[in-house]
């Protein structure tokens, strides 16, 4: 008895193919476990965890690219991923530390940030798929989620670099998670990093420098992060002249 054409036998895959995903999928549980954490009060996990989602999602899929096995489930499934791990647990995060003293306009902000997110992923997988030569690769259009993630925790993460600083007013806070999430989906160019390159000779250096950041950030996470979200800041300010110096000689 044959079985009907619509039933056939699907190729089986290799358990190794897999990894991909069970890396995007280690990110979604990083991500949501730090929304627990930080309802919790344990903001110092709940910021490692966010970390660790920007690591899990810079490797998936450079590593289904290496591997040649880029499937469209797995591309949705990262992008389910960053939006929840970028959009969804660092606002939630900050809203547990110092939004729910001002709950309408706070929540107003959450939701605002977490919008501008996922139009932000929107319009960055409809670009990724689009040949275009409108734009350098050596730019990105508009802060990228991860940096958001980041960039949207700085008010948390100064007051405990410099605990003797008073904290900042929630409404303050809130007006730092709009402008974030706004910088998301802005026409500000800003470096891609994709194309960065060191020689081969220095790699052992680069590595090194990794090691040593990875290890203060379990060591002083709160000043390293601190110092490394002023030096990105630095980076936009840097990428917008140069842009537009570019564009300039271009035009």
């Amino acid at each position: 008895m044959t079985e009907p054409s619509g039933s056939a036998k699907q190729p089986d895959i290799r358990l190794f193919h897999l990894l991909p995903n069970l890396l995007t999928i280690a990110a979604i549980c990083a991500g949501l476990t730090a929304i627990r954490f930080g309802y919790e009060g344990n903001y110092e996990m709940a910021a490692h965890l966010v970390l660790a989602a920007c690591v899990l999602d810079g490797l998936d899929g450079r590593l289904a690219r290496l591997m040649k096995h880029e499937t469209a489930v797995g591309a949705e499934l990262d992008s389910l991923a960053d939006f929840l791990n970028f959009g969804v647990a660092p606002v939630l995060i900050l809203h547990s530390w110092a939004l729910q003293d001002l709950p309408n306009a706070g929540w107003i902000a959450v939701l605002f940030y977490a919008v501008c997110c996922v139009l932000r992923l929107a319009r960055f997988n409809v670009s990724s798929r689009l040949e275009s030569s409108a734009t350098t690769s050596d730019f990105f259009i508009g802060v990228p989620s991860p940096a958001g993630a980041i960039l949207v925790l700085f008010p948390m993460v100064v007051s405990f670099a410099l605990s003797d600083l008073p904290l900042a007013p929630p409404a303050v806070v809130a007006f730092h998670v709009c402008l974030v999430g706004a910088l998301m989906i802005s026409p500000l160019p800003t470096y891609s990093f994709k194309g960065t390159t060191i020689n081969r000779a220095n790699a052992k250096y680069a590595l090194l420098v990794a090691a040593i950041l990875v290890a203060f950030l379990l060591t002083y996470l709160w000043a390293t992060l601190a110092v490394l979200t002023v030096l990105y800041i630095s980076c936009l300010v840097w990428a917008y002249r140069t842009y537009r110096i570019a564009k300039k000689f271009k035009g």
